[in-house]
């Protein structure tokens, strides 16, 4: 009888701690990644061809160093953008799995010799020879239908690949935040079926364009994109959804940014 008791109570003691375990690891599975997209707004080809060399050579391996593993560098897909500008541009995509790892990122670098000596040039720069006309950036939190950003597993060269940017901003908060919960509730999913190998979704914290959300999602090619937009623009269940009338008016604006990968980024 008293073995059948003990018995009974280790069982009991083992549930207990499998509980708990499972539901660390649940816990830790749904935790939301925070992003930072920064915009380097370039005069020329010279500026392009520094940033380029900084970037490749100083900045990438120091975050690497820091645990910031999968950088995205991207550069526009098209001489002229939507907004009828040819202003060169590069934009970098960090993930971070903490607020805390994104505000300690500057002092990491600081105490890096390795980036000091690799970056001097750009650290050191002028104030009549700089690297940049200016940074634009953004701090998103991930969606949690999507916590944590994903390299695509793209087959093309980077050259042919596209990433598309879009950044929806909405007419209130309410608004913005419906939209959110229009991805969280399947959006994300029917993103997914019909193959956009989506690299994150994020909701804006602080931006100079607010309130406002951001995604990127990748293909092979340009008939690939035209192709799978097609498919979604066609779908019973986009067309259901977007029927819906608790999702009329949730976003105000879209810009739309087509890119392609530099050699040297991550993803």
């Amino acid at each position: 009888m008293m073995n059948f008791r003990r018995t009974g109570f280790i069982a009991f003691c083992l549930s207990v701690f499998a509980l708990i375990f499972l539901s660390q690891i649940n816990s830790f599975a749904q935790k939301q990644s925070y992003y930072q997209l920064k915009v380097y707004h370039l005069k020329d080809k010279e500026q392009e061809a520094r940033l380029d060399h900084y970037l490749e050579q100083a900045y990438l391996p120091a975050l690497h160093r820091a645990g910031i593993k999968q950088v995205g560098v991207f550069k526009p897909a098209n001489e002229v953008d939507q907004n009828h500008s040819s202003e060169p541009k590069v934009y970098v995509l960090l993930p971070f799995t903490s607020l805390e790892q994104f505000a300690g990122l500057e002092d990491k670098l600081a105490h890096d010799k390795k980036y000091a000596a690799a970056g001097e040039a750009y650290i050191q720069a002028a104030h009549d020879k700089p690297y940049y006309q200016r940074i634009e950036t953004s701090l998103m939190q991930a969606f949690a239908g999507m916590p944590a950003m994903k390299a695509p597993n793209l087959a093309s060269s980077p050259s042919e690949r596209i990433y598309e940017l879009r950044s929806y901003e909405a007419a209130t908060e309410k608004l913005h935040q419906n939209k959110v919960d229009m991805f969280n509730n399947g959006e994300i999913q029917l993103f997914d079926r019909l193959g956009f190998n989506a690299v994150f979704y994020g909701k804006v914290l602080a931006s100079n364009k607010m309130p406002n959300l951001m995604y990127m999602t990748s293909f092979e090619n340009f008939a690939d994109r035209e192709a799978r937009w097609k498919s979604f623009s066609q779908d019973p269940e986009w067309k259901k959804m977007s029927a819906m009338p608790e999702y009329a008016n949730n976003f105000l604006r879209a810009d739309i940014y087509l890119l392609h990968p530099t050699n040297y980024s991550d993803i």
